[in-house]
């Protein structure tokens, strides 16, 4: 059996400080699996009846565990459990289970039909909302229609204002996402799609629509390589009201949120590349520039040739001139018969 959270508490405090080593090293190992990991497998869902269950709601934890398959774990025994008062008993039977997802199913006469979705972090309660069941329509009820793949992921969509302008209702997608999504892939086959689940909501109304279809991929009349998706629904079905909720503290939800500076990747230097032979390159932005104005170092074949340039167009003005002014002298002569400096 798995240590408690405060044995585990405790062994670490006495490692970190310099004391009594670990008893054994079973302690060590599991210590060891509960720190921080780089690349975090797929999140478990814990499945419990609450306190007083039906025999509905008892199906409805049922089809969770086979939508979620093989990600899930159901427990058959009724858990003297009040989530919203006290959750210190999920926290230590999420930790057990070693699962950070949990979902607790309960019937009594002031909440009918209720399920409690939620999440944990750091072996505490990051997040939960309670649900209440207005309509159910289980797996059972659509048997002979196909169902999803064991494992496979689901198309999500959520049709609604509330689900981008309300605050509650952001966070409830968000949670809910984390809980059907299944486990993170860096890409999927288009063949892997096989099953969608939506949730709308309007504006004027607090009851949300889940629905499940089994998504076939079928060739596109008209031709082309986008094969044209035909939903079926496959259940489960469900119409629920949120009756409470108890969100994240913006201080736990940033700690929560934080990414290992490993998995960033450093950051993308700008205009700075490498080529194909490793080599790094770089460009500059300079301002436009007047090759006019810009003096530069000349050799003296350069100075020479500039001083032999400017000597010639000196020359030859002083040509012009000296040839103008014997023009107008002439002219001057030829009008009033003497010259002008007579």
């Amino acid at each position: 059996m798995a240590p408690t959270p405060h044995q585990a508490k405790v062994n670490k405090a006495k490692i970190m400080a310099g004391g009594k080593k670990q008893p054994n090293a079973r302690v060590a190992r599991y210590l060891k699996s509960q720190e921080s990991q780089m690349h975090e497998g797929p999140k478990n869902a814990l499945l419990m009846k609450g306190i007083k269950c039906s025999g509905g709601m008892s199906v409805v934890l049922k089809d969770l565990r086979s939508i979620l398959a093989p990600s899930a774990k159901l427990l058959s025994k009724n858990n003297d459990i009040v989530p919203f008062d006290d959750a210190s008993s999920i926290e230590f039977l999420s930790t057990k289970n070693d699962c950070c997802l949990f979902g607790m199913a309960s019937h009594n006469k002031k909440r009918p039909n209720n399920l409690v979705i939620g999440r944990t972090f750091d072996h505490q309660i990051l997040d939960m909302a309670e649900l209440g069941l207005i309509h159910y329509k289980s797996l059972f009820d659509y048997r002979g229609m196909p169902k999803k793949r064991l494992g496979s992921k689901p198309m999500m969509l959520f049709l609604g204002d509330k689900w981008h302008l309300d605050d509650e209702w952001k966070k409830l997608q968000n949670l809910l996402v984390d809980f059907f999504r299944g486990e993170p892939v860096e890409k999927i086959s288009l063949s892997g799609v096989d099953h969608m689940m939506s949730f709308s909501v309007s504006s004027n109304s607090d009851v949300c629509h889940m629905r499940t279809y089994y998504v076939k991929l079928k060739k596109h009349p008209n031709g082309g390589s986008t094969p044209l998706p035909h939903l079926t629904p496959s259940g489960p079905d469900m119409d629920f009201k949120v009756r409470r909720t108890e969100f994240a503290s913006p201080d736990l939800w940033k700690a929560a949120i934080i990414q290992p500076t490993a998995l960033k990747g450093k950051k993308k230097k700008k205009n700075q590349t490498t080529n194909l032979f490793g080599e790094t390159m770089g460009r500059l932005h300079l301002d436009h520039q007047d090759l006019d104005k810009v003096q530069g170092k000349r050799s003296k074949a350069l100075r020479v040739a500039g001083k032999l340039e400017a000597q010639k167009e000196r020359d030859a003005i002083n040509a012009e001139l000296e040839q103008e002014k014997s023009t107008a002298d002439m002219e001057f002569q030829r009008t009033y018969g003497f010259a002008e400096h007579e």
